[in-house]
């Protein structure tokens, strides 16, 4: 039935702050290499919605009251921490975690967050996750795709994933701009800047995360750590209708794991609906990770609220189902 009353509750767990003075602090030249566009390309994301990024307040929260969100879980976007060397990182990062506390500190029934983490100094990352965690009462971190060239799995990041498990708080993998030598091989000599798109929101981003959720798996590490738990979003970044074909082509008896992939990922993998609001994704998604496994996300801004708003309002699910879907899997992920 369509336009079905919306639950009394949305929480909405991919939603971005980027403070463009912080972004600034990081070397153009830095940038350049990462792969994140300037602002003065026109195609660079960051740039085109650089006052929605920035602003934690009246206007967010009207958008948010229009379309039913009652909170949003904020995280970190465009470059950060990750791209400075192991003695800056952790200082810009505890920096950029103190704003966006006071932020969510003026709004605290509206806002939470994830913390943002120095990437390239694991153990500061892990400490600094602690001390979002204990200080700021933060979800868990968001991680922004590889750290030069580097998934999780290798072992430097041992520290950080230990830590996350023994807080109980979650990772949120997002996609990343992809290393440089991704990006020429797949990407370049396209027109118009599609290489760009097509490496980042347009279908590249998607793969990556999905890869590196994959790596995670067939590496053994959620076996070392069977209690941390990953948040994916994007509607699980291709993996429902994937996981079938992996667990075919890749056997236990080649991975020599005690779990098959399928089941590793609907054990510790949760994803959201962040950007993507057609009922196919969703019906892949429910099929095999669960409804358990399934929340609600909009990616504000780079994603408007409304289009999330009617997608949950035209889901023709019992109403306990949809409940769950909204607030009820991230009360239980996220201890809310």
């Amino acid at each position: 039935m369509p336009n079905q009353p919306l639950p009394r509750r949305i929480i909405a767990l991919e939603e971005h702050v980027s403070y463009p003075d912080m972004a600034n602090r990081i070397p153009a030249a830095v940038r350049q290499r990462a792969g994140w566009p300037s602002k003065q390309d026109p195609h660079s994301p960051v740039a085109e919605y650089e006052g929605q990024l920035a602003e934690v307040g009246p206007e967010r929260l009207r958008l948010m009251d229009e379309a039913g969100i009652t909170m949003q879980v904020l995280s970190i976007s465009g470059p950060g921490a990750e791209l400075l060397p192991p003695d800056e990182g952790p200082t810009f990062a505890r920096e950029y975690n103190d704003r966006l506390a006071a932020a969510i500190a003026k709004y605290p029934d509206r806002f939470r967050g994830f913390a943002h983490l120095p990437m390239t100094n694991p153990e500061a990352a892990a400490d600094e996750l602690a001390r979002t965690v204990r200080d700021y009462q933060f979800l868990g971190a968001m991680i922004n795709g590889t750290t030069n060239s580097l998934f999780l799995d290798d072992p430097q990041f041992a520290s950080l994933l230990a830590r996350a498990e023994e807080l109980n708080v979650p990772l949120y993998l997002h996609p990343g701009v992809p290393p440089a030598p991704v990006r020429a091989v797949y990407y370049d000599n396209l027109p118009h800047g599609l290489g760009e798109r097509l490496s980042m929101a347009g279908f590249g981003w998607h793969a990556e995360t999905a890869i590196h959720v994959l790596r995670l798996v067939l590496s053994g590490t959620l076996e070392k750590y069977p209690r941390l738990r990953l948040i994916i979003g994007h509607m699980g970044e291709m993996l429902p209708v994937m996981m079938a074909r992996a667990d075919m082509t890749i056997a236990a008896d080649q991975t020599q794991l005690p779990r098959s992939i399928s089941q590793t990922l609907r054990d510790q993998v949760y994803i959201t609906t962040s950007g993507i609001f057609t009922r196919p994704p969703l019906e892949a998604a429910l099929a095999t990770f669960g409804l358990d496994n399934v929340l609600f996300s909009v990616d504000y801004p780079y994603a408007p609220n409304k289009p999330g708003h009617e997608f949950l309002a035209n889901l023709q699910l019992p109403p306990a189902d949809i409940a769950k879907l909204a607030y009820h899997n991230a009360d239980q992920l996220l201890g809310l």
